[in-house]
């Protein structure tokens, strides 16, 4: 082990949760990789987290309490990044469980790719299923994604990363920020800023967490992580994306007519993007602008489309029929929700 500063700094931040602390420091306390600090963030707890996370300390040296009294989670893990010494920085949540080779893949994928700035996993999606359904279909479409182009072109769909598996490398958090405060989800926000800088960023093939679902779920119950916050922060990002690469800047065809696609899609036009028309799969919808029937999309290289469509089944299929159509990902079309 080190004598100096740790190879990996874990930064856990909690709010009340008594009932899983224990076996989320537990998980970290278990790593195969020894050479760690572990950032305990107690965040103006009031029931008994704050003793059992003193408790650890006791029990372990590499482990620490600090505390950050703004209450929030992006100031605790913020307060945790900026008490650490190592020079990677792992992230991790009070109610998950980290498998125990978690910390040695990231790390080896690290030293050997020099390239990446940061690298995540995949996760095993833990709850009921009937109630969370849709966090169970999220997780699948977050695993479909391991290469940096693939996280990097899907993006604008959902977060392609899952927060408490990702680890970074010091040099990234310094020359690109960490977790910025507003009303917007800020792990989402930091993953859009940092590829549009430039990170590369990769994820494991290996489920290295259990991410625990649950009602009380912050990503449930705060409304910076409401379908709102999202769609205003993927938008101004979007933006920004489509400025540099589509070649008919500020013109766009969007692919979905329906109402929630075009309410959607509006928050681009105060980006300064101009919607020119709709793409639709009935042939007889009629709305404000001039809207197109799907078998009549005039051919590659004439328009720039954002598929605004949710059901992943449906964006497969309509992926399917734009690249049948010579549409290729990236220069003629993006794939977005």
């Amino acid at each position: 082990m080190s004598t100096t500063h740790p190879k990996v700094s874990v930064v856990l931040p909690f709010f009340n949760a008594e009932k899983t602390l224990h076996r989320a420091v537990e998980s970290i306390h278990e790593q195969e990789f020894v050479d760690f600090e572990c950032l305990l963030v107690d965040n103006n707890s009031s029931d008994r987290s704050g003793e059992i996370a003193n408790e650890w300390t006791g029990r372990d040296r590499r482990i620490k309490l600090v505390s950050e009294s703004r209450q929030g989670v992006m100031f605790a893990s913020n307060y945790g990044a900026a008490q650490s010494t190592g020079g990677y920085l792992a992230r991790m949540d009070a109610d998950d469980w980290a498998y125990p080779e978690r910390l040695t893949l990231q790390v080896e994928f690290l030293n050997h790719n020099p390239e990446y700035g940061a690298v995540a996993g995949r996760v095993k999606h833990v709850g009921e299923a009937q109630q969370t359904e849709g966090f169970k279909r999220f997780v699948d479409w977050s695993n479909s994604l391991t290469t940096y182009e693939e996280i990097s072109s899907r993006r604008f769909i959902e977060a392609p990363i899952v927060n408490p598996t990702a680890m970074w490398r010091r040099e990234t958090m310094v020359k690109h920020g960490m977790y910025l405060c507003g009303d917007f989800p800020e792990d989402y926000e930091m993953w859009l800023r940092w590829l549009d800088q430039g990170v590369k960023i990769a994820k494991l093939p290996e489920i290295i967490l259990d991410w625990h679902d649950s009602e009380q779920r912050l990503t449930r119950t705060d409304p910076i992580y409401s379908d709102k916050s999202f769609y205003e922060i993927k938008s101004r990002y979007l933006a920004k994306w489509l400025e540099e690469h589509n070649p008919f800047h500020p013109n766009v065809a969007i692919w979905g007519a329906s109402r929630i696609s075009r309410r959607r899609a509006r928050i681009l036009e105060q980006h300064g993007i101009r919607i020119n028309i709709y793409i639709d799969t009935k042939s007889n919808r009629q709305i404000e602008k001039e809207v197109i029937y799907y078998k009549e999309l005039p051919k590659a290289g004439t328009c720039f489309i954002l598929t605004y469509i949710r059901q992943m089944n449906n964006r497969e299929r309509i992926q399917e029929f734009l690249e049948d159509r010579g549409y290729v990902e990236g220069e003629d079309y993006l794939l977005v929700s």
